[in-house]
C-alpha cells in the first residue's frame, strides 16, 4: 500500500490511494462522502440513470482498507448516504455486507448536508466528534484549529488526469476527498478551497500510489472557481 505518511497536529497519519485516512495510533479509519445510494437517488428525482453499482464498488473499497489496516474504529465524515432515503432503500445484500464491517467495530456517522440526521443502520450518529487532538465534522469551518472534514470532493489535475487529493495546511486542517464511487469533485486551486488553505499547504493525490506536491504550485495552475453538486 503506497500510502503517504504526515503529521497533523502533532498526529501520526497516512493518506491511503483509496481516499482513506489511517491513523494507526488510534486503530482509526476515516472516509468521507461515500455517497451511498447516489444512482437510486438521481433516478428517484429523474436525474441521470446510472448503473446501480456505485455502493458495492465503494463497499469493496472499504472492506480492503479495513482488512489492509485492522482499524477497530471508523469515521465517516458526513454525506455517507446520498440522502435520508438512500439508507431504508438500501440493496439487502449491500446492507448485510456494510453491517459485516460495522460489527465490533466503534463505528461513528457523522452528520453532512445530504444526510442531516441518524439513519437505520446503527453505529453511533453525531453531529461532529474528537479523537485526542483532532476534531471531526462534515464542512470546514473558519478559523479551525486541528480539524478534519471532507465535503468538498478536492480534485487534482496531474498529467491530464484528475485525481482526488487529500488538502493539508497544519496545524489548521486537512480536508478528505470523496470515498464513494460515483462522486464529481472540486479542482483543489478553486477559490472555495483556497481561502483554507495556509501559504504551506499541501496537496496529497490519491490513486495507485499517494503523491505530494505544494499546494502553492496547483493554486497557478489551476482555476481560481469551480462548482459541482455536493
Amino acid at each position: 500500500m503506497d500510502a503517504h505518511a504526515f503529521t497533523f497536529a502533532s498526529c501520526a497519519l497516512r493518506a491511503l490511494p483509496s481516499g482513506a485516512l489511517h491513523w494507526p495510533e488510534q486503530s482509526l479509519l476515516v472516509v468521507s462522502d461515500l455517497h451511498f445510494g447516489k444512482s437510486a437517488r438521481l433516478a428517484r428525482r429523474g436525474g441521470a440513470l446510472l448503473p446501480p453499482y456505485e455502493t458495492r464498488a465503494t463497499l469493496a473499497r472499504l472492506d480492503a482498507d479495513l482488512e489492509a489496516t485492522t482499524a477497530a474504529r471508523v469515521i465517516c465524515l458526513g454525506d455517507s448516504f446520498d440522502d435520508l432515503t438512500a439508507s431504508d432503500e438500501m440493496d439487502e445484500a449491500d446492507r448485510l455486507w456494510l453491517l459485516r464491517l460495522m460489527a465490533g467495530r466503534d463505528w461513528r456517522w457523522i452528520e453532512g448536508n445530504h444526510d442531516p440526521g441518524p439513519g437505520n443502520i446503527g453505529g453511533t450518529h453525531l453531529a461532529e466528534t474528537r479523537i485526542g487532538p483532532l476534531h471531526f465534522r462534515h464542512i470546514a469551518v473558519a478559523q479551525a484549529t486541528a480539524e478534519v472534514s471532507g465535503h468538498f470532493h478536492p480534485k487534482l489535475t496531474l498529467a491530464g488526469q484528475r485525481r482526488p487529493c487529500f488538502l493539508l495546511s497544519d496545524p489548521e486542517r486537512l480536508i478528505l476527498p470523496a470515498y464513494g464511487a460515483y462522486t464529481g469533485g472540486l479542482d483543489c486551486g478553486a477559490a472555495e478551497l483556497a481561502l483554507l488553505m495556509g501559504p504551506q499547504a499541501l496537496v496529497i493525490a490519491t490513486g495507485r500510489r499517494c503523491l505530494a506536491v505544494p499546494y502553492a504550485a496547483t493554486v497557478q495552475s489551476s482555476p481560481r472557481s469551480s462548482s459541482f453538486t455536493r
